[in-house]
């Protein structure tokens, strides 16, 4: 009898850890271990995104700028939807209509989830943006060190449900390794964290900022 019992509590030993990873990976909240294993490299002072190594830049600059015929995209382990928005015509903000009034510089305000687009201190264009939520974005001032039209991005944990894998991400500009200011086609809640580091636009808006700011142009995050 105590034979039993006891190979009885051993194959419970070994099926409940199954049984509680089986119920993890199918929870919708198992992909805020993501957010809090990147949150932890933060507060330790280890960037584990992948965005923030060497090799996801020599990825970056191995690519050709061109618009992919591949258009299947993943975002949080789903299929999303590809489109091709167009930037709209801004005068007043490409500077055709005025002179520039100082240092051209941009600025995110992580709090507000909100860029700006300045000129010296005078504000030119100002758009909702989202900011880091399964990842932070990092704080600091850096400089705008590539522009890419199109662009492929790819990171997250398949396991964990946050992997996204994105052709053609439009109007992206890397300031910082691999975090950028790029459009995002892949959802429409601006004004609220929803990336893994980067600052997402609405992609025409992006163009704006595209076609307004330069390689060398200053980028200032802060909360």
């Amino acid at each position: 009898m105590k034979l039993s019992f006891k190979k009885g509590i051993s194959q419970l030993l070994i099926i409940l850890p199954i049984f509680i990873l089986l119920v993890f990976l199918a929870s919708p909240f198992r992909r805020y271990v993501y957010v809090g294993y990147q949150s932890l490299g933060q507060q330790i002072g280890i960037n584990f995104n992948n965005i923030a190594q060497d090799q996801y830049v020599d990825w970056i600059k191995l690519q050709q700028d061109e618009l992919e015929n591949k258009n299947q995209a993943i975002f949080l382990n789903k299929n999303v939807a590809f489109k091709d928005e167009i930037a709209s015509s801004r005068s007043d903000i490409l500077g055709e209509s005025s002179q520039p009034k100082g240092e051209k510089w941009i600025e995110v305000d992580i709090s507000d989830q909100r860029l700006y687009m300045k000129e010296g201190n005078t504000t030119v264009g100002n758009f909702l943006v989202s900011t880091g939520k399964w990842a932070p974005t990092p704080i600091g001032q850096w400089r705008i060190w590539t522009k890419l039209r199109y662009t492929r991005m790819r990171g997250g944990s398949k396991t964990l449900g946050t992997f996204y894998d994105l052709p053609n991400v439009p109007y992206t500009m890397y300031y910082n390794q691999g975090y950028g200011i790029h459009g995002a086609y892949w959802h429409n809640d601006f004004g609220r964290p929803r990336s893994h580091g980067c600052v997402n636009m609405k992609p025409e808006e992006a163009g704006i900022v595209f076609n307004w700011a330069s390689v060398g142009t200053r980028v200032v995050t802060h909360e």
